[in-house]
Parts: C-alpha cells; structure tokens; sequence
C-alpha cells in the first residue's frame, strides 16, 4: 500500500497560499511541459481570482518520491469557516502560512486554533520574505506565542519553520540564503507529518465535503478512516437521528493530480470520492450496512446574518437579466444549498420573498455576485443579525474585530468602534501601524467600514470573525445621514446635479437613467429629501458669457457590493442585475412611503 501524507493549508486572505500550491504542483511535475496554465490554479472560478480569495476548498494531490501527499487547500476568510472545521478533518498535519510583515492575523488564529484542538501536527512558513520591511524572525516568536495561546501541546510547540517566497518559488530553513526550489517543504511534510493511518476493520467514511456533477448528482467526499469501499459495494448511510440507510457505491475516485482517478476500491488514509449515494448530509458516515459504526457528528457553525431576497419589481425590470421570475430565483438558491453547506434559505408567506440565512456579509455578497454574473435579476434587504434566548436571555453574536491603522487615525477608529458598543481588547505598535483588537457586536459592523476608511484616509486594513453569541449589548445608532431620493424617471441633468451639490453626496453620473423612488445620493442631514435631477435649464435668447457651461460636479461616489449591502437602509432595497446595482427605496411613491411609515409608528 502506498506512502500517503494528507496536509492542509491554513492561512489569512491573501498571504500566498494558494501560490504555493501552484508552486508544489509545479514542482511535482503534475503539468505536462506544454501544458499552458494562469497563475492561482486552484482558485478557477472568475470570483475567486478576481477578488484574491479561496471560497471553496479544493483538493490536489502531488507525488513525490514514493509518498502521495494529499493537499487540502482551504478558504482563508472566517465568513467560510463553515469550510474549514471539515476539511481538517481530513488531515493529519497543517501547514501555517503566514506573511513576513503582518504576522499571525485573526482568521488564521480561528482556523489554527480548530486545527490545534483537532490534535493535527503543523509546519510554519513564513512567506514573503522578499517584501520590504518584513520581519521573519519576530514573526516566528508571535506564531510560537500564538499557538502556546491556543493551547497547543509540547509536541505542536515542537514544529519546524521555513522562510521563503512562494512568488520566487523557494523554501529554506534560513531565510537569509535563498534557494532556487521548493524541495525542503516536500521533504519536510515527508519527515514530520505523519502518514495517514492503515486502519483494517469495518468501513468507515465520513462525508465531510462534496462535490456536484450535472450528470451524477451531488458526490460524497471524505476521508476514509477504517477499512476499505469498493465500487459496487452495497453500504449503510448514518444519518443525524441515529438512522442507517441503504446506499450502493456506483464509483469510487481518488484525487490524482488537480483531478480525480476512478479506481475499483480505496482504503483507510486515502481522500476518496463516491459517486452514487443519494440524500447524504455532511458528518453522515459511509459504514457497513449490517454492523454500522458511525463517527462522531461535525458540527457546522450556524449562521449568524439573514437576508431578504425578492424578484426585480423595479420600473427597470428585465432590461439586463435573463432570469427575473421568482420560479427562477427560487430554483437557483435551493440549488446553491446542494453545495454551499453554511446557507439555509426559509420561505416566507410571499411567494417571491426568501429569507437567505449566511455567516456573513461576504459569505452572502459572493452569492448574490455570483447569481449576477450568471444573469440574474433580484432585490436585496437591509442584512440582519440573527439573536438567538439563551436561558430566557436576548443573546446575539460578537465579532472579534482587530484593526491595523496609522498611529495618527487611531483615535478617530477607537471612536467609531466604540459609538457602535465596541470593546477594545488590545492596542500596541505593529511596524509604523497601530494594532487594534476589539469585542463588537455584529450589528456594529454593518456599515462600520465605511465610516473607519473615510475617517482614516483609506489607510486601515479591518479584519473580523465570528468570536460567540453573548447577551445583547442594546440599541446602536445607525446611518445618521438620510438619502436623497429621485423624484421623477428620466435621465439626470448636470445642471440639476450642480445645483443640488449643497444638498449632499450625489451617486450618479449626469445622463444616468434613473426612476422616481430611486435613492441617487446621500442627504447632507439625517431625513430624507427628495429631488428633481431631470430638471434643464430654461433656455431663453439672453446668453451670460462664460457661465452657462461651467458646472462643475463632484465625481460620483461609486460602491462595490459589500458597500452597498452595508449602506443600505431597513426601508431600502438594492437592486442588483448582470450590468448594473441601484439603491431604491422599498415604496416608490413619496405618498406610499409616509403612509407606511406613519402605519409602523
């Protein structure tokens, strides 16, 4: 039986990790020579490598020597931790990578400290050596303080380091001497990760990830920790009740290289995909049907944030997308579900309303930009964070927020996250940044990256992660200032824009499209006001020299999604299509609006 390693990759956004992969898989020869291949291999969807960041995790398997190492690429950003618990659990070891600058950051600490409990070996890397300003050596003393936090054993403490660039594609024990390959981190999952364990007995596999295929259905994948499954075999399914269901294997495929390689059976220590079992959960175990012997449970963190999702009822409606009815949204996010394990979608009384349950406002912005990107027309509400009675106590969850922000704006931060019931943790110099760690409610994060971007010139880099649901912190002041709202449909004019400055922050250009109830602009003062944009100048035979073209405007303050789902009001949808995102009021009309709002009060 062969050699096998199965080591996943722990790491913080954009620290390199997914470049190393590339690099292994280089290394290793998987590529044919006249295989041509961009950078970012794993990451293949057009999301993933626009924005930098693993959504989904990914398996890859490498040979070296004689040794198969398994690679189990994981999401870095804690909105996926739904993610990460799991495929750990496929591993024996784990890789931390971290960069030369920033050090350990907050979501590598959620992410090691699940790898650390789980008992699994790992190797550091300290990538980026070659940046400027970087700082291996005190880098390796935070991680070592990190994982002595996090309760690691003297055995864990005992771990090997490399220093490298995984852009230059080198590794070496010294960071000062570079090398011209990436051989001593293979050779050092070789020696100290240990190889997966050769269990005989009855069969046990735990589905902890999966997989779709338009042609075969959802596909279980996981680790095999007990005997053997052969393709044909007739097996039992543990389901959560403690119930066993009939399943037959109809194929067995292990990773091979970046995909996958039927095989007529596979046995314990191999990653393994079946094909064929039908209604799995994740944490079901495959076992044998007549004497089952089901593993632990995983527990899949909850959601934490909802979200209304309704069809486009604009007066835009099906100008850019090819799918606007509500059978359309309804079928595309049941089928998101197939996949994406940390959403949950609930009906509402309303045939074309959805409530959208996530771990975040990224987790559930990649669907909706997903969904947009494949032609989708819908309607976003206001996000909500979910409160959930704890022993007759009102509890809602708490975010870990840690802030990196030039020493001069760190008054004006600790401010604003203090408005919104946060509670500094810890404050000290990091480089020429000052290092901020609060306690904030996730309610006091909606919102809260605009305002610390614009009172820090744009220069604090803002992290968070779900920490605990603790009791309710009470009321939170929201956006203070009001909208400025589209009185007419019609393209805007620059003459109307230009006299309507003083007013507040305009976010459309002149000439834009637009339609009455249509939220165009931020109101200098906290009501809402509602404009005429359409309006032209009344042209007449007297012409003043100079003055009649000079209006001057502000550029248009543009949002990305995120933005816009934090901007947003509770009386406000955002209307999302393939070409364009509009911020619109829920009721149209001026008079609707007020008769609504005098109905709530």
């Amino acid at each position: 039986m062969q050699n096998i390693r199965n080591v996943a990759i722990i790491a913080h956004v954009d620290h390199g990790k997914t470049t190393l992969v590339d690099k292994i898989i280089h290394a290793s020869k998987i590529l044919r020579d006249n295989e041509e291949t961009d950078d970012l291999i794993l990451d293949n969807e057009d999301l993933e490598k626009e924005r930098g960041i693993t959504i989904v995790s990914k398996n890859v398997s490498v040979r070296y020597n004689d040794v198969k190492i398994n690679i189990i690429d994981t999401p870095g950003h804690a909105d996926f931790g739904g993610e990460v618990e799991r495929v750990l659990k496929m591993a024996d070891g784990v890789i931390l990578l971290v960069d030369a600058f920033e050090g350990p950051m907050p979501q590598t600490r959620f992410v090691l400290g699940k790898a650390l409990s789980l008992g699994l070996k790992p190797i550091v890397i300290v990538n980026k050596v070659d940046k400027e300003n970087c700082r291996p050596d005190e880098v390796h003393e935070q991680v070592f303080d990190l994982m002595f936090n996090l309760d690691a054993t003297e055995e864990q403490l005992d771990f090997p380091t490399l220093y490298g660039s995984s852009k230059q594609g080198w590794m070496n024990t010294d960071w000062k001497t570079p090398t011209d390959n990436i051989i001593p981190l293979l050779d050092a999952i070789v020696e100290f990760i240990p190889p997966a364990p050769q269990n005989e007995g009855i069969l046990q596999m735990q589905v902890t990830s999966l997989d779709f295929s338009s042609y075969v259905g959802r596909i279980a994948i996981g680790r095999i920790n007990q005997g053997t499954v052969k393709e044909g075999d007739t097996v039992g399914l543990t389901k959560a009740d403690g119930s066993v269901k009939r399943a037959k294997v109809k194929e067995v495929h292990i990773f091979e290289g970046l995909g996958k390689k039927r095989v007529t059976d596979a046995s314990s220590g191999e990653i393994c995909a079946l094909v064929g079992i039908e209604d799995f959960e994740l944490g079901d175990t495959v076992t044998s049907l007549e004497n089952p012997q089901p593993l632990p449970r995983i527990a899949i963190d909850e959601p934490t944030m909802s979200m209304l999702f309704t069809i486009n009822n604009s007066p835009f409606f099906g100008k850019e997308g090819k799918f606007v009815t509500s059978r359309h949204l309804r079928d595309r996010l049941y089928k998101e579900t197939e996949k994406n394990l940390a959403l949950r979608i609930e009906d509402t009384t309303s045939e074309d309303r959805f409530n959208v349950f996530g771990r975040g406002i990224l987790h559930l912005s990649v669907l909706i930009e997903t969904m947009r990107r494949e032609g989708y027309e819908l309607q976003v509400g206001q996000p909500q964070v979910l409160f959930k009675e704890i022993d007759g106590v009102k509890h809602e969850p708490i975010e870990h927020l840690v802030v990196d922000v030039p020493q001069e704006s760190s008054g004006k931060v600790i401010e604003l996250v203090s408005a919104k019931k946060g509670e500094m943790k810890i404050m000290e110099p990091k480089g020429d940044l000052q290092h901020l760690e609060f306690d904030i409610p996730a309610r006091g994060i909606i919102g809260l990256r605009n305002n610390v971007l614009t009172a820090t010139a744009g220069e604090a880099i803002m992290t968070h992660r779900f920490k605990e649901y603790a009791p309710f912190k009470g009321d939170i002041p929201g956006r203070i200032n009001g909208s400025l709202i589209s009185m007419e449909s019609g393209p805007s004019t620059a003459y109307s824009i230009d006299k309507l400055q003083d007013r507040g922050v305009f976010f459309v250009d002149p000439g834009d499209d637009l339609y009455m109830g249509q939220v165009i602009g931020e109101h200098s003062r906290d009501n809402d006001l509602v404009v005429n944009v359409q309006k032209g100048k009344k042209l007449t035979n007297m012409r003043a020299s100079g003055s009649d073209n000079n209006a001057k405007i502000a550029p248009a303050r543009k949002f990305s999604l995120e933005e816009a789902l934090e901007y947003i009001q509770k009386d406000e949808y955002l209307e999302v299509t393939p070409k364009s995102m509009r911020m619109r009021k829920i009721y149209l009309d001026e008079n609707e609006r007020k008769r609504m709002s005098n109905k709530e009060s």
